[in-house]
C-alpha cells in the first residue's frame, strides 16, 4: 500500500513535474490518515506554494471564515486533509483573470491512491468548478450555480461551493443566497462532524 511519502515522492519524480522538483518546490497537499474532512480545492497559490501549505493566502482567510475554523483547527487539529486538483502553482493567466486551470492529468493520477490512506473521512468538500466537475462528474452538464445552490442532492458524501477567491466577491454580492444559505449549512454540516 502507498503512503503519503512515497505519493509525494512519485508526483516529485514525474517528468511532467520536473520543472518544478528541479526548483527545489515540493508539491502542496496535507492527507492526515486521521482526516475527518476533505477539501479539494484547485492548485495552490503562489502564497500557498511558497509557505509549503494549503490555503495559506486569502483564498484560504476567507473559507476558514465559511467553515468557522481557526487556523490551528485546520492545519494542526489532524482532521482536515487539503487535497488540490493540482499539487504545484502554475501560473497566473495574464489580464488578471485568475491562475492556470489545474493540469487535467493531475487528479486521476493521484487522488485516488492519496483518498485510499484516509479511511475515516466524512465529507468532502468541492472548492470551485475544477473539483466540481471532476469530482461529480460535471465535465460538460450542470453550471457550478445550479450545483452549488442544490448542494443538499450531493450530500452526505460531497459539499460543492464556489471558491472563496476574491474574483468570487462580486458573484456572492449579486447571488446573496450563497451566504445567507450555503455558507450556514456548510458551517452546519463541518462542525456536526468536528464536534462530535
Amino acid at each position: 500500500m502507498e503512503t503519503i511519502e512515497s505519493i509525494t515522492k512519485q508526483i516529485m519524480d514525474d517528468p511532467r513535474d520536473a520543472e518544478f522538483t528541479k526548483r527545489g518546490e515540493k508539491p502542496v497537499f496535507s492527507a492526515p490518515s486521521t482526516a475527518l474532512i476533505t477539501i479539494v480545492g484547485q492548485s495552490p497559490s503562489l502564497d500557498a506554494q511558497k509557505r509549503g501549505l494549503c490555503w495559506d493566502d486569502r483564498s484560504g482567510n476567507t473559507l476558514r471564515k465559511w467553515l468557522d475554523v481557526d487556523k490551528e483547527t485546520f492545519y494542526d487539529s489532524g482532521k482536515f486533509a487539503l487535497v488540490p486538483m493540482d499539487f504545484y502553482y502554475l501560473g497566473d493567466v495574464p489580464g488578471d483573470k485568475g491562475m492556470e486551470e489545474p493540469r487535467e492529468w493531475v487528479a486521476p493520477t493521484y487522488h485516488p491512491e492519496i483518498m485510499k490512506l484516509l479511511p475515516d473521512v466524512k465529507l468532502t468538500i468541492l472548492a470551485g468548478s475544477y473539483a466540481v466537475k471532476y469530482y461529480l462528474n460535471q465535465w460538460s452538464k450542470a453550471r457550478l450555480e445550479d450545483t452549488v445552490k442544490n448542494f443538499q442532492e450531493y450530500l452526505p458524501k460531497y459539499f460543492p461551493i464556489v471558491h472563496p477567491s476574491g474574483r468570487t466577491d462580486i458573484w456572492r454580492t449579486e447571488h446573496p443566497w450563497f451566504d445567507e444559505t450555503v455558507v450556514p449549512a456548510l458551517r452546519e454540516h463541518v462542525h456536526a462532524i468536528l464536534d462530535k
